[in-house]
């Protein structure tokens, strides 16, 4: 979004985040549909090597995982995580616990670096930090996980970019995770600062880029040099907002005529083919049956139709806008003047469960 002041951001405020995330089983959804791939994945010479284009605060990463210990028990995995934002990543690192303990062949790595390093966790000026776990339960890595919560803050401090008023990391850093007593068997899946190959076997871009960015900058920016980090055989799957939903009333509703997804897989994917030109690598769009899949809003059990009750309806609405990632200042103006009320209470009472439609693509390097 280069160019774009402050004032009309795309409205990504903690609370809204959290509202959603809540509401929603997006973040299940999404999950389910990258565990679908699994089958297709193979690991590494060394490990099952996974790289999260857009952690957040890894509620999809932590369902993955769970479904990747059902296929892969006893395999080593190196799971490295995009994400510049500390609350995320506290949170996130709040997940690993339980993932150490079910799957204690696991190193996890955190990193705030461009997509264009991050992959190989290469970046001039690199604070790098690595912790080997001490114990055997979930409590034990919860409490060392936590006593790093301030150096973590310090390290993903951000300023403000001039440009488009949009955080922006102050400086690199990357922190490496794994259990002590695991150290022997996960030495070759450990990354050390400047020697790791940066090539994965599944990569998730889930909700990386703004739905307005056109599709060459979505592709030059996110996919290109993700794409390039695919190793023999990888994975890439792509995830963002489809609309054709309820949703989409609701916001048309406030604003007619709104487009909030102007580009869609077919020509994100047609503007990465034209970048990469690369004939090992596939690029999937899929057919609709098998690229498109809903998640929805929460209903609460006393809240009918006839009886729509408030809460319902500020979850509803800030579902619909932030799908539609609708910028800051008409957010305000439309939650200010309540413009949101009358279209969301007609498309709940219309749909018993009000939807959203994602739409998802691969992208397959050749064994």
């Amino acid at each position: 979004m280069t160019g774009v002041s402050s004032a009309s951001r795309f409205f990504d405020s903690r609370a809204a985040y959290m509202m959603f995330v809540r509401s929603t089983n997006e973040k299940q959804a999404v999950a389910a549909r990258v565990g679908r791939e699994l089958p297709k994945v193979s690991p590494g010479k060394h490990a099952l090597r996974v790289f999260d284009a857009g952690m957040g605060d890894a509620s999809v990463l932590s369902q993955l995982m769970r479904r990747m210990h059902q296929r892969f028990t006893h395999i080593p995995w190196l799971i490295v995580g995009k994400e510049i934002s500390v609350e995320d990543v506290r949170q996130a690192m709040d997940r690993m616990p339980d993932r150490f303990s079910e799957h204690p062949e696991t190193v996890f790595v955190v990193t705030n670096m461009h997509y264009s390093e991050a992959t190989a966790l290469r970046a001039e000026d690199t604070v790098w930090r690595v912790t080997a776990l001490e114990g055997e339960t979930a409590h034990d890595f919860a409490t060392q996980i936590q006593s790093l919560y301030p150096t973590v803050a310090q390290d993903w401090e951000v300023r403000t970019s001039p440009k488009t008023g949009n955080p922006i990391p102050a400086h690199n850093a990357v922190h490496v995770l794994y259990r002590a007593d695991r150290e022997f068997v996960l030495r070759p899946t450990i990354p050390t600062l400047g020697e790791t190959d940066g090539l994965y076997d599944l990569i998730i871009a889930s909700q990386t880029y703004r739905a307005r960015t056109s599709a060459e900058r979505k592709a030059g920016m996110v996919l290109a040099p993700l794409a390039k980090a695919l190793d023999k055989g990888g994975r890439l799957v792509g995830v963002h907002g489809y609309g054709h939903d309820p949703g989409v009333e609701i916001i048309r509703g406030v604003w007619p005529g709104e487009q909030p997804f102007p580009t869609g897989r077919h020509e994100i994917l047609d503007a990465a083919e034209s970048l990469l030109s690369d004939p090992e690598l596939s690029l999937e769009p899929g057919e609709d049956e098998e690229s498109i899949f809903r998640f929805h809003v929460h209903t609460m059990p006393t809240e009918e139709t006839e009886h729509i009750g408030t809460p319902s309806i500020l979850a509803t609405w800030n579902a619909a806008a932030y799908v539609a990632q609708i910028d800051e200042e008409r957010l305000s103006e439309a939650t200010a003047a309540g413009s949101y009320i009358e279209p969301t209470i007609r498309v709940m009472r219309e749909h018993e469960i009000v939807w959203f439609n994602n739409e998802s693509y691969v992208i397959a390097r050749n064994p």
